[in-house]
């Protein structure tokens, strides 16, 4: 007996699935099996993928909002609430300072967030709450006729896919001294992962910037989440701004 409508998308989302292990986001899929299966129209495809964890529990789950898996890849996070001891993080072989350049230069001529943006990493501040590794100002230009008044944007880089969190605190410390924030991680992270920063960013109005962490010569660095701007507390702002005189406002 022939196949459903049904079953033949059902087949191919699972099959989709099953040769992607770090899963793929909703609307990628139903492009994937729209192309694989043209003469099927698009929204009878979203119709019967859109609760395929549901239908198929015991091949696809969704590990983050938008995002969906094969069962063969669940991670033991995934399946208890008990503490996972993470394996230990890959030999890495690049450097993070190695990105900072690139990205400053970035976010200064592409972007256009900033007017002039550094690189700074290391403990520049001497404070137990962290050192920007790329820090920039936004400044009125002289052909502005309203004025605004100067913005201090401040980022957190990794290139260890293991340190996610680490790197989101740290981000979200900066908002201490700094009208924007960004965290800038891994285009090859966990898609999961990503998904969570990307809600977290949101909420919290941190910025999201993704790159190629493999190659320093050409970090393809994308916009995901841009920051919101909010006002810091104008006591650590000139605490902090005044170790950086020289080098970012003159």
């Amino acid at each position: 007996m022939p196949l459903t409508r049904k079953e033949i998308i059902q087949k191919k989302a699972v099959e989709i699935l099953d040769a992607n292990p770090k899963g793929i986001r909703y609307s990628e899929l139903v492009a994937r099996i729209a192309d694989a299966l043209p003469d099927i129209p698009k929204n009878t495809v979203h119709g019967n993928v859109w609760k395929l964890d549901v239908l198929l529990p015991a091949q696809v789950y969704k590990p983050a909002r938008g995002v969906w898996k094969s069962t063969k890849y669940r991670e033991p996070a995934d399946i208890t609430e008990e503490v996972v001891v993470a394996p230990p993080p890959p030999e890495v072989t690049l450097k993070e300072e190695q990105f900072y350049e690139p990205f400053a230069d970035w976010i200064t001529s592409e972007l256009e967030e900033c007017t002039k943006a550094i690189a700074l990493g290391g403990n520049r501040f001497k404070d137990k709450w962290g050192t920007p590794d790329v820090i920039g100002i936004r400044e009125p230009k002289k052909s502005d006729i309203i004025k605004p008044a100067t913005e201090i944007i401040s980022a957190e880089l990794k290139i260890d896919r293991t340190g996610l969190i680490v790197a989101f605190g740290q981000a979200c410390a900066y908002k201490l001294f700094s009208h924007k924030s960004y965290i800038v991680v891994p285009s090859q992270s966990q898609e999961e992962d990503i998904a969570r920063l990307d809600v977290l960013c949101r909420t919290l109005g941190l910025g999201l910037i993704l790159f190629d962490a493999d190659h320093p010569e050409n970090p393809q660095f994308e916009i995901r989440v841009r920051a919101s701007r909010q006002e810091p507390d104008m006591f650590y702002v000139n605490k902090f701004m005044r170790l950086l005189e020289d080098e970012l406002f003159s």
